[in-house]
This record gives structure tokens, sequence and C-alpha cells, in this order.
């Protein structure tokens, strides 16, 4: 209670609201447990040190064919630290209704799919899972303000210090100059020590 005080005292007296503190929201988005597209929990910390890019996926979207441009991201920079990170979520226009399972085939299917892929998940309203609480967070839009995910294969770039350090629109296909110069930068990077 105490904790809730002193931040009602922060906004008033500042007109700054709090996003958050350590103890009701993590900070770090490799910090999270997640299940993967087979139920499997894929905890995000054996991350710690890669540059990885997460991206909300739907099956059933126009942008659906940026799985191919995530794939060939994932296949050539692995070896330098990259992790691409497929998010299936249904909140816009429906497009992501199969189970698991479905959308698991339909990646490896179609588009050789070979990086991580989690479970459904809510990424935006009602539901929204913490990662995305976080990732959202930590990317304020020019005016300081809380943007949430505006649609499908929107993409969230972590460094190897662990924090957010860039998100793209979905229109930004994963092999245009700006993403592709964002990941290098990252990966240029040393990773923090253990």
């Amino acid at each position: 209670m105490k904790l809730w005080h002193a931040a009602v005292a922060v906004v008033a007296l500042t007109g700054c609201a709090v996003v958050g503190t350590a103890e009701d929201k993590k900070m770090n988005p490799l910090e999270y447990k997640l299940k993967d597209i087979d139920g499997k929990e894929f905890d995000l910390a054996k991350l710690k040190g890669k540059v990885v890019l997460f991206v909300n996926v739907a099956t059933k979207c126009g942008y659906t064919n940026q799985y191919e441009g995530m794939q060939e991201l994932f296949t050539k920079f692995e070896k330098d630290g990259l992790v691409v990170i497929g998010v299936p979520a249904n909140e816009f226009g429906k497009q992501e209704p199969g189970t698991d399972e479905e959308i698991k085939t339909f990646c490896t299917t179609k588009y050789k799919v070979s990086f991580p892929m989690m479970s459904k998940v809510v990424v935006k309203g009602e539901g929204q899972i913490p990662l995305y609480k976080t990732l959202v967070a930590a990317t304020p839009n020019k005016d300081g303000k809380v943007e949430q995910v505006g649609w499908n294969f929107e993409k969230f770039l972590i460094g190897r210090d662990g924090k957010v350090a860039g998100r793209f629109k979905s229109a930004v296909a994963p092999n245009s100059e700006e993403l592709i110069k964002a990941i290098k930068a990252e990966l240029d990077k040393t990773a923090p020590a253990k």
C-alpha cells in the first residue's frame, strides 16, 4: 500500500505516471517464460547475451509471407547470435484462428520455419501476456506514450544486453535495410559478462 501512495505522490508532484515497479513488472524481456508451440516451457533467460527478434505472427494475414524473410534472417545470422521468435496471436482481424499444432504444421510445411515458435498468446488487450506489456512499455512513441501492438508481424529487437533496442511496424519487412542494419548493430556489440 505504501508503494502505491508513493507512486501517486510522484504523479501528483511531477505530472509523470509511473510505468511500473520492480515488484509488479519485469522490465527485462528475457526474464519471462513462455510455452513453445509444442507446449513445453521456454525460458527466455537462456537467450541472454544473444540478439532476439520477437514477432507476433499470424497465418492468415497479408504479411504472412514475412515468415520467409524471418527464416532467411534466422538462417543468415543465427551463427552470429540472432534468435528469431515467432509469437502467434489472434487479436488482429482474427487472422490466427488455428491451434498450435495447425500453426506449427503451416509454418514448417509452407515456410520451412526452424526458428523457435511459441504457443498462441494474447499480445494486445485483455489477457495480454507480461512479455508484451514489457515490450510496449519499453518502446514509447515520440510523445512518450505507450502504444500497443498495432497489427500482426510487428517486431521488437532485443540487444545482447537484454534491453529493447528497437521496434518495427508490420510493414517493415524482415529483409528491409532498416531492420537488417539494426540487427547488425546489435550483433556487433559485445555480450555483457554473466
